[in-house]
């Protein structure tokens, strides 16, 4: 009996020493980049839904003082990742000029990811210029005083489309 308890630990000694090491844990900021630049945005908002890794600061204001959905188009999670982005580049120190052109970047790739799903695209296109040109410019601030000075411009660019789409037959 004594010699069963005996071979029993010594496998279980064994079997630790033989287990693989994990790999390092994530850091924040490997964590953040990972989510700001290399996942498809569906993956950062089923981690935003997730509120996962609970270390990083998921809150938002969506689009700022901006439409979300700006004439149906929707901008509202790219405008979450670009949020994510900054606060949590903010927090960890590294929110330089640099890092903001690339989030900011991210978030036009973002906005015309989603204007290639819809129909007027180049119209959708030219509003998410303007957020791009907003958010460049100013940050949130402002942001929302770029967009309404646009919007009877954006206004016009639709019906321009509707027009042309239906002389064309796709309306």
């Amino acid at each position: 009996m004594r010699l069963s308890i005996l071979s029993t630990i010594a496998v279980l000694v064994a079997g630790v020493a033989a287990a693989p090491t994990l790999a390092p844990r994530e850091t924040a900021a490997e964590a953040t980049d990972r989510l700001v630049f290399r996942e498809t945005l569906a993956k950062f908002i089923t981690a935003r839904n997730a509120q996962s890794p609970a270390t990083l600061d998921w809150s938002s204001d969506g689009c700022s003082s901006s439409p979300d959905n700006p004439f149906g188009f929707d901008f509202l999670n790219s405008c979450y990742r670009h949020d994510f982005g900054y606060r949590n580049f903010k927090a960890q120190e590294r929110f330089t000029d640099a890092n903001k052109l690339r989030i900011d970047d991210n978030f036009r790739k973002d906005l015309y990811n989603q204007c290639a799903k819809q129909s007027f695209t180049s119209v959708c296109e030219g509003l998410a210029d303007i957020y791009y040109a907003a958010v460049r410019a100013f940050g949130k601030k402002m942001a929302a005083e770029v967009l309404a000075a646009s919007v009877p411009a954006a206004k016009d660019a639709i019906a321009k489309e509707v027009a042309r789409r239906a002389v064309e037959g796709k309306a």
